[in-house]
């Protein structure tokens, strides 16, 4: 039984930022005896880490005047800090403008539009100086609105004093002083540089380890001291094509580059195998802790990351096979071919029934009534040359009994398409719309079985 939490009311949503569980993960650590941890900053009343930081810097303008009663507020937003403004700004009283790039996914559009923020939506790939980028357009619009505050994440100090103040605090506090390791990104750099600057006062011996998407250039830039030109990647909401001026690389250990696809793969398992919806950034970090984990394979250590937000705001991306195969994220499932099809046939007969030319209408008759088919492949040295279909045929005797005893090429139709058995089954479906009724399969030279309208909406409908 969880302890009580929550012994009393709130005056308002805002007072829930903060103090979010850490959790840990038990199935995607794959056997390392190294434990790693999660902080659940999806508990938060905005659903991601960035409620910490909304509040924080809304608060320091107040403080300092820069934001007045009826002002607005304006922020370059991968989503999750624009909404935990438009949250505090919608409470306080303020608009919120917010510019995005339009890789983010439409939940997050959605939700900011929710809370009531305008949405200005900006190309990805623009270099930092120009003036669509979406950092450049929020400084414009800031610009030329009356009471306007920007925000400026990328260069708050805010920013990283509320993860000083709050995070880094809560992960001392959560761990009891035993944290040996903390795995974050940095998008703003505020989270990695609030954690690590708390975490190396109280313990010098703490290792901060940067995990940066391929494509970004912060990682490279750690290791060699030059500024590459990055390139685009998929992950939503960390990496940059700049140094943010709230990243203090100092408090940084090392850092690590990862690709798109294990962190997309990794957030699905998250969900899955332990719980945690999470998104595309949670992903990347889970998969370098447990890389790090794997190599540190000590169990006194004390691995920390986070699960940055929500993955209901990544149901467009991450979670759609579609999306994930088409960037090359997932296995296109291999076609299933017509043999397979064929011997898949739920509980029912797969042997191929046939008869020859001369054989009589009585005769074939009576095989589709034996064996409950409702065509029948007529065959001459292993090639179908002609068929016949249940119903056609009944009609036929029944019009002219005298049918009966007369041979099935005298009054049989044209033969079934034969395909081979590697085909893949989706090819069977252009030929049973049209007239054929079925379609033959052949594998080393001979027919094997067949393939019927009834057979092939059976498998769709599995």
């Amino acid at each position: 039984m969880a302890e009580p939490r929550h012994l009393r009311p709130y005056d308002s949503v805002l007072e829930l930022i903060g103090w979010t569980p850490m959790v840990r993960l038990k199935s995607v650590v794959d056997g390392t005896r190294t434990p790693v941890y999660a902080k659940c900053e999806f508990f938060g009343p905005g659903g991601s880490i960035k409620d910490r930081i909304g509040l924080a810097m809304i608060e320091a303008a107040e403080a300092d005047g820069r934001l007045k009663p009826g002002g607005t507020v304006v922020e370059a937003t991968g989503g999750n800090t624009g909404l935990a403004l438009a949250m505090a700004a919608s409470l306080k009283g303020y608009k919120c403008i917010c510019t995005m790039p339009d890789k983010m996914s439409s939940e997050k559009r959605k939700l900011l539009r929710a809370f009531g923020a305008e949405v200005v939506i900006t190309p990805t790939a623009v270099p930092p100086d120009h003036p669509d980028h979406y950092l450049q357009k929020a400084r414009s619009i800031a610009a030329e609105t009356p009471g306007a505050f920007m925000a400026d994440q990328f260069y708050n100090p805010a920013n990283p004093g509320a993860h000083y103040e709050t995070t880094g605090r809560e992960i001392w506090e959560q761990s009891e002083g035993r944290v040996t390791h903390f795995v974050a990104s940095a998008g703003t750099g505020g989270t990695i540089t609030g954690v690590g600057r708390y975490l190396k006062e109280k313990n010098p011996h703490v290792k901060i380890v940067g995990i940066d998407p391929e494509g970004s250039m912060i990682a490279p830039y750690f290791n060699t001291g030059e500024k590459i030109e990055g390139h685009p990647y998929k992950v939503e909401g960390i990496g940059n094509d700049k140094i943010p001026d709230s990243l203090d690389l100092d408090v940084v250990d090392e850092y690590r580059s990862l690709s798109d696809g294990p962190a997309f793969r990794m957030a699905r398992r998250i969900s899955r195998e332990e719980g945690l919806f999470a998104g595309g950034s949670a992903g990347l970090l889970v998969h370098g802790a447990v890389e790090v984990a794997k190599e540190l394979d000590d169990p006194d250590a004390f691995v920390v990351t986070l699960v940055c937000d929500w993955g209901e705001r990544y149901l467009s991306k991450t979670y759609d096979d579609d999306w994930m195969r088409e960037n090359g994220f997932l296995e296109r499932s291999r076609a299933r071919s017509v043999l397979e099809t064929i011997r898949s046939k739920a509980g029912r007969a797969t042997e191929l029934i046939t008869v020859e030319p001369s054989t009589s209408v009585r005769q074939a008759l009576s095989a589709i009534t034996a064996h409950d088919i409702g065509q029948l492949p007529v065959v001459r040295d292993n090639e179908c040359v002609g068929s016949l279909t249940e119903s056609k045929l009944m009609a036929q005797v029944i019009e002219d009994p005298e049918l009966l005893e007369r041979p099935v090429e005298s009054i049989m139709s044209a033969p079934f398409p034969v395909l081979e058995g590697h085909v893949a089954a989706e090819e069977v479906r252009p030929l049973l719309a049209r007239d054929n009724a079925a379609c033959l399969v052949r594998e080393n030279g001979r027919l094997v079985g067949i393939l019927t309208r009834y057979d092939v909406v059976q498998a769709i409908t599995r």
